[in-house]
């Protein structure tokens, strides 16, 4: 392949767009791979192409090793399928949704599990025809509420989604494996450095599910790693380890305090400690009780739930959290105080609750036996000693929580948690028989009778691992492509005017004939200084020189990732470059 400059659909720039946020939006916007379309929307110029393809095309090979079968579902669905399996609701504002001209409702595809539990029911008839794993690559829609930061949070992404079909778990378990150390040999094979976690399964729903994330201060997700084991796991999954249950019946009756002008923690911790509540002076935020009230609606209800959680007052309820236990339900902090006089807004404790009707869900710090300094339901005043299991009994548990750095590990006894931030490149899930169940997908089992098969469903965000190999491979200058990944193995530039641009076509025309990607920078009438400051932008692997030293014979080979400089003799340049490019990073 050979791609001149000159003639390529390529517009370089040299400054920032006011509207990139990340690196990876900023520099692949300025190095010429991609253009703003619309908002969540971008248009796919040669360079950037090239890499999604590439990409495409080590996620097809580690596919295709493992038995995966490739088919193309269409990206516009009836709406009935999803409304069977309940995620036309779930879904709610998320999904595209249009009505053709008979009235018909359609959605834009976000993934395709209802397709694929149809197809296995319309072709499949026997055990014979398991296990069997469908994939494809396909453009997905999402109607983000705020697209940002170039291809990490788009409305259409291209993506891989795969399927097992398997006839009991432990078919199902293999598959879920086998898909797992795929998904590592792809991500080894595109440079990224990523760790694998626990994860909440979401709209998908299942058993078990893990995300990929590539490790970068600009990444959405929040996940967690332990200092001592390999616990590695999504902040929304984190499992918190509850304190041994208490006899309730241990403490002194809850006594109530006047604590005026004290809404907040800080103020309430500060007053309780001056005044020396319940003959203590050391209170600290941990010892209190913090009810926050939430607004939850369910799919397709027009009714709000109010919902009370407590957490221990020196956290914060993190509505990630919540979002994720609460699926497929919606999430808002509580607003209407006037509408609710019985909620006293800054003093509510949870004794009253029961009464009132609400459901109450508690950290697991708040475990049967614990007792609080808590609100006591009156402007100005709170309460202490109230104890979980004698004056409330809380409706169940809920990992809603801040979690922070050097928080106890729940999968060992010494470690402590440390946070980083990633960018989710993948995710794979047990289903079960969640989708075979709702389309009732059977077929003729080995003693002759029906067997409901079980599916695992395993994603990789393609055009989102572009942006997450670009977050993690650049400099000051540019981007610095893997050489699985880069458009092109080799950038051949003429450093001056005359024989040398000649010289740099007929080049790159060898190096073409000799099988490597090539890129030539055969501009006239553009600066030696500018050319080299492209292709630094650019962040082809090597960039070959064409200069003055062309009369004796020689060129510059430059290594983009090391700056390595080397002179070397034209005629051996060509069988050079070819021994460089590993056949591991050609597919």
């Amino acid at each position: 392949m050979l791609l001149r400059m000159s003639t390529l659909l390529l517009r370089t720039l040299r400054e920032d767009p006011a509207d990139a946020e990340v690196p990876s939006h900023r520099l692949l916007l300025r190095a010429g791979y991609i253009r703003r379309a619309a908002p969540g929307g971008y248009t796919w110029l040669p360079l950037g192409k090239l890499v999604l393809d590439r990409i495409s095309e080590v996620v097809r090979s580690e596919m295709a090793a493992i038995g995966g079968q490739e088919v193309h579902f269409p990206a516009l669905l009836p709406a009935e399928p999803y409304r069977t399996s309940g995620r036309w609701a779930e879904y709610g504002d998320d999904i595209f949704t249009l009505a053709d001209r008979k009235g018909a409702e359609h959605l834009l595809a976000p993934t395709h599990e209802e397709m694929a539990a149809l197809l296995v029911k319309d072709l499949f008839a026997s055990y014979r025809d398991f296990p069997a794993t469908l994939f494809q690559i396909q453009t997905k829609f999402r109607d983000e509420a705020r697209p940002r930061a170039g291809l990490l949070r788009g409305r259409e992404f291209l993506m891989k989604d795969a399927y097992s079909f398997d006839l009991d778990e432990a078919g199902l378990q293999a598959a879920y494996d086998r898909h797992r150390d795929a998904y590592r040999r792809i991500f080894d094979r595109l440079g990224l450095d990523y760790t694998v976690v626990h994860a909440m399964s979401g709209a998908m729903g299942g058993s078990a599910s893990e995300e990929f994330l590539a490790a970068t201060p600009v990444g959405e997700d929040t996940f967690v790693g332990c200092t001592v084991c390999d616990y590695a796991a999504n902040t929304e999954a984190v499992t918190t380890r509850a304190p041994a249950a208490a006899d309730p019946e241990a403490y002194p009756d809850a006594e109530v305090h006047d604590t005026p002008e004290t809404p907040t923690i800080a103020g309430l911790v500060e007053l309780a400690n001056a005044r020396r509540l319940a003959d203590r002076g050391d209170w600290t935020a941990a010892d209190t009780l913090k009810n926050i009230v939430l607004s939850v609606r369910r799919p397709g209800a027009d009714e709000v739930e109010l919902l009370v959680i407590g957490v221990p007052g020196d956290r914060e309820v993190d509505l990630k959290r919540v979002g994720a236990a609460l699926h497929p339900a919606t999430v808002t902090v509580f607003e209407e105080w006037a509408e609710h006089p019985e909620l006293v807004r800054g003093y509510l404790g949870p004794q009253i609750l029961d009464k009132l009707g609400l459901r109450y869900l508690v950290d697991p710090r708040v475990a049967p036996g614990t007792a609080w300094l808590t609100g006591a339901n009156e402007p100005g005043r709170h309460a202490t000693g109230v104890v979980s299991g004698r004056d409330f009994t809380p409706d169940g548990t809920i990992e809603a929580a801040e979690v922070r750095p050097g928080d106890p590990c729940p999968a060992c006894e010494s470690g402590a948690l440390t946070i980083r931030r990633g960018i989710e490149i993948g995710h794979i899930f047990q289903l079960g028989r969640r989708f075979t169940d709702a389309f009732a997908v059977d077929v003729l089992g080995a003693e002759g009778k029906p067997v409901r098969p079980t599916m695992g469903c395993y994603g990789i965000g393609v055009s989102r691992a572009v942006a997450a190999v670009a977050e993690q491979h650049h400099d000051d200058r540019g981007l610095v492509w893997p050489a699985a990944v880069a458009p092109c193995d080799v950038h051949v530039v003429a450093a001056v005017k005359g024989p040398q641009s000649e010289a740099a076509i007929d080049l790159g025309t060898r190096l073409s004939a000799a099988g490597l990607r090539v890129l030539v920078d055969d501009r006239s009438g553009v600066s030696a200084g500018v050319k080299f400051t492209d292709a630094e932008l650019i962040g082809v692997p090597r960039t070959v020189v064409v200069g003055r030293r062309l009369a004796d014979g020689y060129v510059e080979l430059r290594d983009r990732a090391t700056g390595e400089r080397v002179e070397l003799p034209l005629d051996g340049l060509v069988r050079r470059i070819v021994d460089e490019v590993s056949v591991t990073h050609r597919v």
